[in-house]
């Protein structure tokens, strides 16, 4: 069967927890100390915090899932990112992850397309995102959706800094 995208609801707070941890870990574990990356894992993808941005009208999450097993997701809401010319009303795109056997194989660009379609649902807005500055990949696909490098800002997990890049889309440009 083909992998299956759709709206995440409260009752999946767990399996978001799971997969989110799962799939932070599997793409960026690698980069920090353990008690780092435990204390960020602790703080931002605990069922309690998935269950409230499930649960907030303003934000909207997708699973994709394969077989019946959670493989992928994505999560959209209003733009918090620190750029100055943020505007109440911006989206952003929070996070867009599979689990590494899912990728490369055009799942990641579908789940992109929802959640963009999602964020442009009432009429064309300004987009934002954020992608850690050696993520060359993830900055390739965003670049082909229209999204261009703006800002830079540093990203905590735990103790360690991450440089980021703040990537921009203008309403009604097309991707």
């Amino acid at each position: 069967m083909p992998p299956v995208i759709r709206r995440a609801t409260v009752a999946d707070a767990a399996t978001l927890a799971d997969l989110a941890t799962r799939t932070f870990t599997q793409t960026f574990g690698h980069l920090y100390p353990a008690e780092d990356l435990a204390a960020f894992l602790g703080e931002n993808y605990t069922v309690d915090r998935q269950r409230t941005i499930l649960a907030h009208p303003g934000y909207a999450v997708w699973l994709v899932e394969q077989d019946g097993e959670a493989v992928g997701h994505a999560a959209a809401g209003p733009c918090g990112l620190p750029h100055p010319v943020v505007h109440p009303g911006d989206g952003e795109l929070k996070r867009l992850y599979l689990l590494e056997h899912m990728q490369g194989g055009g799942l990641g660009g579908e789940l992109c397309r929802v959640a963009l379609e999602w964020l442009l649902r009432d009429g064309p807005r300004t987009l934002w995102l954020g992608v850690w500055s050696r993520n060359f990949a993830a900055q390739r696909f965003y670049a082909r959706r229209g999204f261009q490098h703006v800002g830079d800002y540093e990203f905590p997990v735990g103790r360690v800094r991450d440089h980021e890049f703040i990537l921009r889309r203008p309403p009604g440009q097309l991707a």
